[in-house]
């Protein structure tokens, strides 16, 4: 299941139909056509009685190429980086606790952006890529038009101790490593998407 956080819904594209439990403001959409995604998105999105809206498709991956047809979509890629104490890398950006991450730059490769947006946001080096992790998606709207921005995310082993930097031109106005009981501040105000990247914390 892939999930999307749009506006203040959750969209889950699904090829298993027992992902959904039936809630008063859930609601499942079988789909058999890209139109029929459209058309049934920009009228389930606009209704305030679902947070969940759950749509169903024997081919989960074209559900989301036929998902992502109605938007422009952004690549970005970050980490969720631990340092030797077991410590977890945080930001703080437009007044939400957040990861480091980025818009992936032309000819370049996925990993290598996911270490140079924590290189830059955080100000240290020495990361290494510990396995990849599921990708996250958010939509919002800019300059008018619809985007959906798709995630890459990284486990991350960081044996720099240097002192963080935050980048201040791009918002960034704290960097911190925090324990892992300590991380509920940040789960207390921060994106959904976030969220779910954390989930990968054990």
């Amino acid at each position: 299941m892939i999930k999307v956080f749009s506006l203040n819904k959750t969209i889950c594209l699904t090829s298993n139909v027992m992902d959904y439990q039936q809630k008063e403001d859930t609601v499942l959409v079988r789909i058999h056509s890209i139109d029929e995604l459209q058309m049934m998105y920009d009228e389930l999105v606009t209704k305030n009685q679902f947070i969940e809206v759950f749509y169903y498709h024997e081919n989960e991956k074209l559900l989301l190429t036929s998902f992502s047809s109605a938007f422009k979509v952004i690549k970005a890629a970050g980490g969720l980086v631990k340092n030797k104490k077991g410590e977890y890398l945080v930001i703080f950006r437009n007044g939400k606790w957040d990861l480091p991450k980025g818009k992936i730059e032309k000819r370049e490769g996925i990993k290598e952006a996911a270490i140079r947006e924590v290189e830059e946001e955080c100000g240290i080096g020495k990361l290494k890529i510990v396995k990849e992790l599921e990708s996250t998606y958010h939509t919002y709207h800019q300059e008018e038009k619809a985007v959906l921005k798709r995630t890459y995310w990284f486990e991350m082993l960081c044996e720099d101790e240097s002192k963080l930097v935050p980048q201040l031109e791009e918002g960034i106005t704290d960097v911190k490593w925090l324990s892992k009981k300590d991380l509920k501040q940040v789960s207390d105000n921060t994106y959904e998407s976030i969220k779910e990247v954390l989930k990968n914390i054990q």
